[in-house]
């Protein structure tokens, strides 16, 4: 898969055990994808969700806007996995998957110039877009990677890039530094071969998730369990201890030379206390800078708080079909109201 940022593995256990109502499927061409059921307004503007919100009986018509949608890509990949192959097969590939079973083809996650990519990779997302728009798709812009080179000598060189408010605002969370233990061990580890263990890891991403603004992939705790067994993976799991209590936990994955931040848990309020999400990025970049990594890779959420932390930013694109061609021309119309990281960086 050219455009993959992670092992391979994981697309592999995502097809083995996927989220809930998730059925997953790989094409003829090797591209993975699978069907859900999506509701429209997962990633609509706030504007948009405040009107649904004055709508009388909006809870109702919210169930006729979850429409069946069959999605390539996983979502366990920074990007839509795809295979060294020409775009024209790739796009001929969905289709014979597709065979306008749902109301929806949504390819997601296509990268656009990502830097950390090589050049093979995004020409063929590149030609990937031009070969969907020929095909009658549009685009909608998507959410955007949250990225970091790792090119710094030590934490203080990192701090000054920022700016004094936000270096002070930093230096005061990592206070609670002196309160907590880090632990890092690989995947593979014996450890999580304790089924007590991994239930309390898989419990702190659940509390995570549950308050997060968007629920839509919700991974099995079978999945964490074969990637956590997994000692070829390469990955890393920091755990955060306070007075011998976890209250925390990070996976990351060692890829081509980056580190891919994908899961993270917490125990709260404790974790909140102790500035963890702070705390984590932190010794992320450490364990980054120790390890002679050329950058981190931080994620798709909180766009903004990762901003403030010098993060950069590559932009995605999802490439949609509508079966209907009204309905396509009226999505193609309010495509705009589906793409708040746009709107984020524009502002």
């Amino acid at each position: 898969m050219l455009t993959r940022a992670e092992p391979e593995a994981l697309l592999d256990y995502f097809q083995r055990h996927p989220p809930e109502g998730f059925a997953p499927f790989v094409c003829a061409t090797g591209m993975p994808g699978f069907w859900t059921d999506f509701d429209l307004l997962t990633t609509a503007d706030i504007e948009t969700l405040a009107l649904i919100q004055k709508i009388p009986g909006q809870r109702h018509m919210r169930r006729w806007l979850r429409w069946r949608t069959c999605f390539m890509g996983s979502t366990v990949s920074e990007f839509c996995p795809l295979p060294d192959a020409p775009a024209a097969a790739l796009v001929d590939g969905m289709f014979a998957v597709w065979q306008r079973k749902s109301a929806l083809l949504l390819v997601k996650d296509i990268p656009r110039n990502a830097p950390f990519l090589p050049a093979a990779a995004n020409r063929l997302a590149d030609q990937l877009v031009d070969a969907c728009l020929a095909q009658g798709f549009f685009m909608v812009d998507g959410q955007a990677l949250a990225w970091l080179p790792i090119d710094f000598a030590d934490e203080d060189e990192y701090l000054s890039r920022l700016s004094a408010s936000r270096r002070r605002d930093i230096r005061r969370k990592l206070r609670s530094r002196d309160q907590l233990r880090v632990d890092i061990i690989a995947t593979g580890d014996p450890r999580f071969a304790d089924p007590a263990f991994t239930a309390q890891l898989y419990a702190q991403y659940l509390e995570v998730y549950e308050q997060s603004a968007i629920h839509f992939d919700r991974l099995p705790a079978a999945y964490f369990r074969a990637a956590l067994n997994d000692a070829a993976l390469a990955g890393r799991v920091f755990l955060y201890y306070r007075d011998d209590a976890l209250i925390g936990h990070n996976l990351c994955f060692i890829h081509d030379g980056m580190l891919v931040d994908k899961t993270i848990g917490f125990h709260y309020p404790a974790a909140r206390q102790c500035n963890l999400y702070f705390v984590s990025w932190m010794e992320n970049l450490a364990f980054a800078r120790r390890e002679g990594l050329r950058g981190y890779i931080a994620g798709w959420t909180d766009p903004a708080v990762k901003a403030a932390l010098g993060a950069r930013f590559t932009p995605t694109r999802h490439a949609v079909y509508a079966r209907n061609p009204l309905l396509r021309a009226l999505l193609r119309r309010i495509a705009g109201r589906f793409e708040p990281d746009s709107q984020w960086f524009e502002a």
